[in-house]
């Protein structure tokens, strides 16, 4: 085969393959141009409504945007604001504060009137009850006496024990002082003590009352001598002080003898209302004068329950127990006596009155 043939054959080729492509593009042209408008129109239609839609968003943005920055407006000035109530609140609770510790101070102020008025009162009451004593006492430091002990009446007998347990509260030194010189027994705490009781009891008595102070050991014996029997007018306080002055001067000695300071009450015409009794311990003896130089817990008892029976019915005695070593039971025994006879009992201490 020449080349001018395979050059033939190939133009050829070219020249088919132009053809058929040729015809395809007539077939594709030959469509009807109102759809292809159509398709044109939707696409337009579908750009202009994005369009619109995108400048509803735009618009829905600005809006948005507005109202963000109204609501950061607000937020600002709603903080504004609680700062400003923050600040109100403070200032209304130092106000507040300051009302409370006023009121606060109001009542303290009002509670110590309330104090000093009744301070006051009880100062008038005092000195309106000290206008009808006719004497007056006074303890360590002014100190006030607050008892259930019944110093009144119309007829006030004080029964002391003056016998020798009166010289101290443990046997050894009772036994020891006994052999001291007078002098040194009437400086016994114990017996001075009583003494100082006897003195503050008589402060007490009242202004229109009648007493009488017998002193008690082996056997009763007024303390104003020559008014055995008699009862003494408390008046201006001059018989109370030389009474009281006497049994300073007592020394305690001998046993104990309460049958005898029991018929005292007795002998009294009228008999006492109010019976004062200053003691220490339970008897040792039950006449003036005994053989038996030593006697037992249980016989002293039974002594005190014996001389009990000589007090008549109706007067009120009321004890003054000055306790003892040894004598325990003697607490229980006087309070008995204080309970039945409708008297009172003190069980008293070192320092007292």
């Amino acid at each position: 085969m020449s080349f001018l043939d395979c050059m033939s054959c190939g133009f050829g080729a070219v020249i088919l393959f132009f053809m058929i492509i040729n015809s395809q593009v007539v077939r594709t042209t030959d469509k009807p141009p109102d759809q292809l408008m159509g398709e044109t129109t939707k696409l337009e239609f579908e750009i202009l409504q994005q369009r619109k839609n995108l400048v509803l968003a735009k618009n829905t943005m600005e809006d948005l945007e507005d109202e963000k920055i109204s609501a950061d407006q607000q937020i600002a000035a709603i903080i504004a604001l609680i700062e400003q109530l923050k600040e109100e609140l403070k200032e209304f609770d130092s106000e507040s504060l300051a009302k409370v510790e006023r009121v606060e101070k109001l009542k303290s102020d009002i509670e110590s009137l309330e104090e000093r008025r009744k301070r006051l009162l009880a100062l008038e009451q005092q000195s309106k009850e000290a206008g009808a004593k006719v004497r007056t006492f006074t303890g360590d430091g002014d100190r006030q006496y607050l008892t259930g002990l019944k110093v009144g009446g119309e007829r006030i007998l004080v029964l002391v024990d003056s016998s020798a347990s009166m010289l101290d509260r443990k046997i050894i030194n009772i036994i020891r002082r006994r052999l001291m010189p007078d002098a040194n027994k009437l400086r016994s705490l114990k017996w001075r003590q009583a003494v100082a009781s006897v003195d503050w009891l008589s402060a007490q008595f009242p202004e229109d009352s009648k007493f009488q102070i017998y002193t008690f050991n082996n056997e009763p014996k007024a303390v104003l001598k020559g008014s055995d029997g008699v009862w003494l007018e408390v008046g201006d306080g001059k018989q109370l002080d030389e009474a009281v002055r006497l049994l300073r001067r007592t020394v305690p000695e001998n046993g104990t003898n309460m049958h005898g300071a029991y018929s005292v009450i007795k002998k009294m015409n009228p008999p006492p209302d109010n019976v004062i009794l200053l003691v220490d311990g339970f008897p040792t003896m039950d006449a003036p004068e005994t053989d038996r130089g030593f006697v037992t817990g249980g016989e002293r008892q039974r002594l005190h329950f014996d001389a009990i029976q000589e007090i008549p019915n109706g007067i009120p005695v009321n004890v003054l127990l000055y306790p003892m070593e040894g004598d325990y039971n003697a607490t229980i025994g006087y309070w008995l006596l204080a309970y039945r006879t409708g008297g009172s009992f003190m069980s008293i201490s070192k320092d007292w009155p």
